[in-house]
């Protein structure tokens, strides 16, 4: 409806929120009904004489509330609001409405499955486990019983890992499962090597263990060699972390002559590696992983929270022989005592019968369409990506410092994380990681992409003209 002129002054709110507030008055009137087309951003903007940021946040508001929906490429239209969520609701009776949580757009997520086969799909995997509930609400042996194993190493199979069963262990996610190994190789005070940009969780569990992390320089290829070699001689660290595939926060990953690189420097230096493959199942063809070039000093871990879902809280590893795999399940026995054998099941019984490829399959597609929004809003070269990454690393220019970018993006909808919370040594660099994939839809996910595109156009000053 491209003839709609609100008058902000109907509203005593800011005029973000006045915009939104004159829509749903609007709905109750009937000068608005469900299916109008409401104007686009910029056109209403030089209609009111206000910025289009403000604008933007007004749309997004009223989505929010449930009043507009957004349609890449068509348009924001009139949805209803309330009246439109119930009768919409009969389709989901069995959900409960208790089991709603608030999401955490800053956390690095996959986008969520929304295509009704696949679904389905899911759901029929969970009701073929169910059959076996009373045995699956047991205490079981750590590690997996051989029918998940089995499943385990053939996932692993996908990235071109086949190792023997007694070294393959599902374990409770990828984050206790690097709380014990790290436990088992260092000692309180002693050393640990890093990318110097690296994942939140191994510096808070290096805090918790007491290590000390030192990181790596790096370039656009990862670790530098040479860096690594000179820190093994004045360090003497026990171990190295890295995150070598989709590098979370950068999206790097390592090409596979630098991976040889740093095995050969690792095998030198008898620096065990512990690789978090939690991306590596994302790409098509990924290069090898660590654990297949230097087996014997690698701890693989296989996490499924990034390629299938966080929910599942697993993880398979890999321990580098059959020795190192004694001391690694007791650790983990004493910290977790077993994975969930509920969510155990679930995650075979998706392997086996290719339900987890369809979700792989799923994930792959939507994060190359939230990327190609990225790429046509932002200018080439100004931040970081690949072209099937959850998140972009983006390094912040006309004056925005990570604190100011932050605080004005709060309200967009989706998730930025400063530099702060990556950075292991020196002064943090003025970037931010920012978030795509969760439960926001692609539209939402276009519309606070174009709110942050335009605050990105000129200084933090201009971006704050609203109230």
């Amino acid at each position: 409806m491209k003839t709609w002129h609100p008058d902000l002054s109907r509203s005593n709110s800011p005029r973000y929120m006045a915009i939104a507030d004159l829509i749903e008055m609007d709905l109750r009137s009937g000068h608005l009904v469900v299916g109008d087309r409401l104007p686009p951003q910029r056109e209403l903007a030089k209609r009111l004489d206000i910025d289009f940021t403000t604008v933007a946040r007004g749309y997004l508001e009223a989505q929010k509330r449930g009043l507009v929906q957004s349609h890449v490429g068509r348009g924001t239209f009139v949805t209803g609001g309330l009246d439109s969520e119930r009768r919409g609701f009969s389709s989901a009776m069995a959900s409960d409405p208790r089991r709603a949580t608030v999401v955490d757009f800053s956390m690095n997520m996959p986008p969520e499955p929304d295509n009704p086969d696949l679904l389905a799909r899911m759901r029929e995997g969970l009701s073929a486990v169910a059959a076996d509930l009373v045995p699956l609400l047991r205490y079981q042996g750590f590690g997996g019983t051989v029918m998940d194993k089995d499943a385990a190493a053939a996932w692993l199979s996908r990235r071109g890992l086949v190792p023997a069963q007694e070294r393959i262990f599902v374990t409770p996610g990828a984050h206790p499962a690097l709380l014990a190994i790290l436990s088992m190789l260092a000692k309180p005070g002693e050393t640990v090597l890093s990318e110097n940009i690296t994942y939140p969780g191994m510096r808070s569990i290096a805090a918790q263990l007491r290590l000390r992390l030192f990181g790596l320089p790096m370039d656009d290829e990862g670790i530098l060699p040479d860096a690594f070699a000179e820190a093994c001689e004045r360090e003497k660290p026990k171990a190295i972390y890295l995150n070598p595939t989709l590098q979370n926060p950068t999206t790097l990953t390592i090409p596979t002559i630098r991976r040889e690189a740093i095995c050969a420097v690792a095998r030198k230096y008898h620096v065990p590696i512990v690789e978090d493959d939690a991306y590596g199942f994302i790409p098509l063809h990924a290069p090898a992983p660590l654990a297949a070039m230097a087996p014997d000093l690698t701890w693989h871990i296989g996490g499924l929270a990034k390629c299938i879902g966080a929910g599942l809280r697993l993880a398979y590893v890999v321990a580098p022989d059959s020795r190192a795999a004694w001391p690694f399940a007791s650790a983990m026995r004493a910290n977790n005592v077993m994975a969930s054998p509920l969510m155990m099941a679930l995650a075979t019984r998706w392997i086996e019968d290719g339900t987890a490829d369809t979700i792989l399959r799923f994930i792959r597609a939507e994060s190359e369409a939230r990327q190609a929004l990225v790429a046509a809003m932002l200018p080439a070269g100004s931040y970081r990506a690949d072209p099937i990454s959850f998140n972009i690393w983006l390094p912040l220019s006309n004056g925005w410092t990570r604190s100011t970018f932050g605080t004005h993006m709060r309200s967009a909808g989706i998730g930025v994380v400063a530099s702060d919370a990556f950075t292991v040594d020196g002064t943090p660099p003025e970037a931010v990681r920012i978030c795509l994939g969760g439960p926001i839809s692609r539209p939402s996910l276009q519309s606070a992409l174009e709110f942050m595109a335009h605050a990105l156009e000129g200084p933090p000053e201009m971006a704050g003209s609203f109230f």
